[in-house]
C-alpha cells in the first residue's frame, strides 16, 4: 500500500514539473507584416488639335497624367495634373511633358506644325486701254440702205459713249460698211453717212470731236462673205478702231 502511494505521489510531481515546465515557456512572435507595395509610376499623355496651323492660328494643346505630383510642360512651365490650353506658336514646336510622383518619372510628347499662309493673289494685271477699248466699244448696226440709228442700237452707242467718256486719252476711228449690193460709188457714199451718224450721236453725249475721226470703205471689206441677209447684217455697220 504505501509502494502504491509512493508511486501516485511521484507522478503528480512529475505532472507538476511538465505544468511548471511548460508555464514557464515564452510564447512565441508573431510574424513581421509584409512589406507595403511600392509606389504607382506615373502615367502621361500629350496631344495637340490641330497639329499642323498657320501662322498667326491657334490650337489646343490638351494632357492627362495619374499618379503624378509635378507635371510640367517644356515653354509653358508647372501645370496642372491635367488639362487644357490654346497655344499659338510661331515656328513648328514640340512640346515636351514630364510628369515626376513617388512612383518615379515619365514624360510625353506631341508636336505641331507651324506653316505660312499662302501669299495673296497676285492682282491681276490692269488692262491697257486697247483691251479695254477691245472689250467695251460695240459696233453700230444698220438697216439695209440706211444710215439712220436704229432703235435696238441706242443701248450699244450709250455704252460708246460712256466708255469713251471714261477714257478721255482714247481716240477713236469709225469705219463705214455696207453690203455687197449696190455700186461701188453708192456704198461707198452710204458708208460715209454710217460713219458720221455714229460720230453725230457720240458727240451729242458729250465726246469731242476732235478725237473722232471716219472714213468709208463701202463694201470693199466685208466682215462677212457669204451672200444672204445674215451675213449682210454684219456687214452693215460703223466699226471702231482703237487710235491712240
Amino acid at each position: 500500500m504505501k509502494h502504491q502511494s509512493m508511486k501516485w505521489f511521484a507522478l503528480v510531481v512529475m505532472l507538476g514539473a511538465v505544468m511548471m515546465l511548460g508555464a514557464c515557456k515564452k510564447k512565441a512572435a508573431p510574424p513581421p507584416p509584409p512589406p507595403p507595395p511600392p509606389p504607382a509610376s506615373p502615367t502621361a499623355s500629350i496631344s495637340v488639335d490641330p497639329n499642323s496651323i498657320q501662322t498667326g492660328q491657334s490650337a489646343t494643346l490638351s494632357w492627362q497624367t495619374t499618379n503624378a505630383t509635378d507635371v510640367s510642360i517644356d515653354g509653358i512651365g508647372a501645370v496642372q495634373s491635367s488639362g487644357s490650353q490654346q497655344v499659338s506658336p510661331t515656328d513648328s514646336t514640340t512640346y515636351h511633358l514630364t510628369a515626376k510622383g513617388a512612383g518615379g518619372t515619365t514624360d510625353a510628347t506631341t508636336r505641331i506644325t507651324v506653316t505660312q499662309p499662302p501669299p495673296p493673289p497676285a492682282a491681276p494685271p490692269s488692262a491697257s486701254d486697247e483691251e479695254l477699248f477691245a472689250q467695251s466699244v460695240k459696233d453700230i448696226y444698220f438697216d439695209y440702205d440706211k444710215s439712220d440709228l436704229r432703235a435696238d442700237q441706242q443701248s450699244s452707242v450709250q455704252a460708246d459713249i460712256a466708255f469713251l467718256n471714261q477714257h478721255s486719252n482714247v481716240n477713236v476711228l469709225i469705219e463705214g460698211h455696207c453690203d455687197e449690193r449696190g455700186s461701188t460709188e453708192y456704198n461707198l457714199a452710204l458708208g460715209d453717212q454710217r460713219a458720221n451718224s455714229v460720230k453725230n450721236a457720240l458727240t451729242a453725249g458729250g465726246v469731242s470731236a476732235s478725237r473722232i475721226k471716219t472714213i468709208s470703205y463701202g463694201k470693199e471689206k466685208p466682215f462677212c462673205t457669204e451672200s444672204n441677209e445674215a451675213c449682210w447684217q454684219q456687214n452693215r455697220r460703223g466699226h471702231f478702231v482703237y487710235q491712240r
